[in-house]
């Protein structure tokens, strides 16, 4: 199976030339370090930066360079720097061609839970709302399972929502999968010595298995 990194990379080969792309709080953000060579995309950090660049190596840090999950930065040439209102005004009009976001839940139906567990104190939704209500396209990077082993792609989401019926695929440590219109998981990709017996072993929503199912190819 893969570590948070794999994700990332998996997700990198999903990115067109030409692509404006939100990535947001935690596995998303590691996409940046994954571009592929020749690609010309331009990340966006819904705090007001368009040209978002890899992390910065250690020693090379620059505290005024952030994005949306607090972590340090780097930007390309070109880069732009706005307000949060010039942001989420790109998100609202769909100006983002493809947002990849975190998730705690996602259901058969696209569903997605990623801004709160009971109990638990927060600051608010935050971006997740624009993010979901307006993306063209979302990609989900999450784990399969939580902390006790249990599928985190589900029927039905049980934590509170932070949107219906928006997004399109997912990608874990063990599979890709897209999310049908209809319902339902359909298992495209798993990863590298992983069987899809266990895939459906630990994947609570309907999940569709057409064929033999090929490897990740990461490189």
């Amino acid at each position: 199976m893969l570590d948070k990194n794999g994700i990332a990379k998996r997700i990198a080969k999903e990115l067109k030339n030409g692509y404006y792309v939100n990535l947001g709080i935690g596995i998303p953000t590691l996409v940046a370090n994954y571009i592929p060579k020749g690609l010309e995309v331009v990340l966006q950090s819904e705090n007001g930066l368009l040209g978002m660049g890899p992390f910065p190596f250690d020693g090379e840090e620059d505290a005024d360079l952030i994005n949306a999950g607090k972590q340090t930065i780097t930007t390309l040439p070109g880069s732009a720097i706005f307000d949060s209102a010039m942001s989420f005004g790109m998100i609202r009009s769909q100006k983002v061609d493809l947002t990849i976001l975190g998730a705690m839940e996602v259901s058969e139906n696209g569903d997605i839970a990623n801004w709160k567990i009971p109990g638990k104190m927060v600051k608010g939704m935050g971006g997740a709302m624009d993010l979901v209500a307006s993306a063209k396209n979302i990609i989900v990077a999450m784990q399969h399972v939580n902390k006790a082993g249990e599928s985190k792609l589900l029927p039905e989401c049980t934590l509170p929502l932070t949107g219906v019926r928006c997004i399109k695929k997912v990608v874990t440590e063990l599979a890709v999968l897209d999310v049908l219109p209809e319902g339902g998981f359909r298992l495209l990709e798993r990863a590298p010595g992983v069987t899809t017996e266990y895939i459906r072993s630990v994947t609570a929503g309907k999940l569709i298995i057409e064929g033999e199912i090929p490897e990740m190819q990461l490189d």
